[in-house]
């Protein structure tokens, strides 16, 4: 009988693509703005007041999620993206995850459209948002609210609020709150079809 131990192989995992495909667009579109010294992000991964005949206002609809202004605000986003995307990944399909991802892109573009006449907008916060309100839904049962999503309401979107109406600086407050809000909507839908079936 042999006494050498069985050594184990320690391999790394593809286990959150959707999320590890976002984050690499998130990285190369950063990339690419620095190269570019801010051209890029200007003409394609920013969103902006512009004419909706102009075709480049849709797709920057759903681009601007890619881009960032710095590399300290893809890494704050990327962090929350990684932490929460492989567990929301496991839970839901992956084209729930898509959903959430291109509708709060469109809503929070819009909303910037039409409430911020020069404010350029860029970078995946909204989706992290949706997705912090999407993972608060994780033990939903039909007819029960969870108390993680009622405290998440308090301390997240509660102070984005605040901060919205008495700060100044240049972070979107709009695009936190409706990412929320989108992600809440979606949380609850699927949960709710999941219940059912």
């Amino acid at each position: 009988m042999s006494n050498e131990k069985t050594k184990t192989k320690l391999k790394v995992t593809l286990n959150s693509p959707i999320i590890l495909v976002f984050v690499a667009l998130c990285f190369i579109a950063t990339l690419l703005n620095y190269i570019t010294n801010g051209a890029t992000n200007d003409f394609m991964f920013s969103t902006y007041r512009n004419s909706f005949l102009s075709p480049m206002t849709w797709i920057r609809s759903f681009t601007h999620v890619f881009g960032h202004a710095d590399w300290g605000h893809l890494v704050g986003n990327v962090s929350y993206l990684l932490l929460l995307g492989p567990m929301l990944e496991e839970k839901y399909k992956k084209s729930h995850l898509i959903e959430v991802i291109v509708i709060t892109a469109l809503i929070t573009s819009l909303f910037n459209a039409a409430f911020f006449s020069t404010a350029h907008l860029c970078g995946a916060s909204g989706v992290v948002f949706a997705f912090i309100m999407l993972s608060s839904f994780t033990s939903f049962r039909e007819g029960e609210l969870p108390i993680t999503f009622i405290l998440v309401v308090l301390f997240f979107v509660g102070q984005q609020i605040f901060e919205g109406v008495t700060s100044y600086n240049n972070i979107s407050y709009m695009a936190h709150i409706v990412g929320g809000i989108v992600g809440a909507v979606f949380g609850y839908l699927f949960n709710k079809r999941r219940a059912k079936s």
